[in-house]
């Protein structure tokens, strides 16, 4: 039997430093680096339609869609965490040259059965902190579903969306995402 490898705690200034030399991904939680896995084409699929009806909707607004290259940034009471969500859409951009965005509006996380966990537990939690985030968007791959976070007056509230008919409206941004052009090139399993 092999002994457990001890973490080791990074600041985030060695963070954000050595993720600019990697050539993976990698997200940061409260001082500890986890690299991330690739995707399944079915995940690429519904993440670059996101980014694509976004990016159209947006044209001559100054509210810009970004992809997972693009890190958010959460600042919690008493740590730092780093990201790199499916989708976000930011209406007051950081600097040209920072490596990370702080106040997106919308965030979208397309669920897997590896990421679906941490999508619906702790990344829920802390985006839901982020004071500028008007909803937090969770996109099934094996049907047609989208679960909404969205802020009210009274905090956040889960609105479900299902089936290629539905859209969903996206505060904040004046727009609205169909789940036909969502799910547009992905086949769904008979059940």
């Amino acid at each position: 039997m092999t002994a457990a490898k001890q973490l080791e705690f990074v600041s985030v200034a060695d963070y954000l430093a050595g993720e600019q030399l990697s050539d993976a991904k990698h997200e940061y939680s409260d001082g500890y680096v986890y690299a991330m896995a690739g995707a399944k084409t079915v995940h690429n699929r519904i993440a670059g339609a996101w980014y694509a009806a976004l990016h159209n909707a947006l044209r001559g607004q100054p509210c810009e869609p970004f992809n997972s290259d693009m890190k958010v940034r959460v600042q919690l009471p008493t740590h730092t965490r780093f990201y790199y969500p499916d989708g976000m859409v930011v209406c007051d951009a950081n600097e040209p040259d920072d490596l990370y965005q702080d106040r997106p509006v919308i965030i979208a996380e397309v669920l897997s059965e590896a990421t679906r966990r941490i999508d619906e537990g702790e990344k829920r939690e802390a985006y839901l902190t982020i004071p500028t985030l008007a909803a937090y968007m969770l996109i099934e791959t094996d049907r047609p579903r989208v679960v909404v976070h969205r802020r009210t007056d009274e905090g956040f509230v889960a609105e479900c969306y299902e089936g290629l008919d539905a859209g969903v409206a996206l505060p904040g941004i004046d727009a609205e995402l169909p789940l036909a052009e969502l799910y547009e090139r992905v086949e769904f399993k008979a059940s």
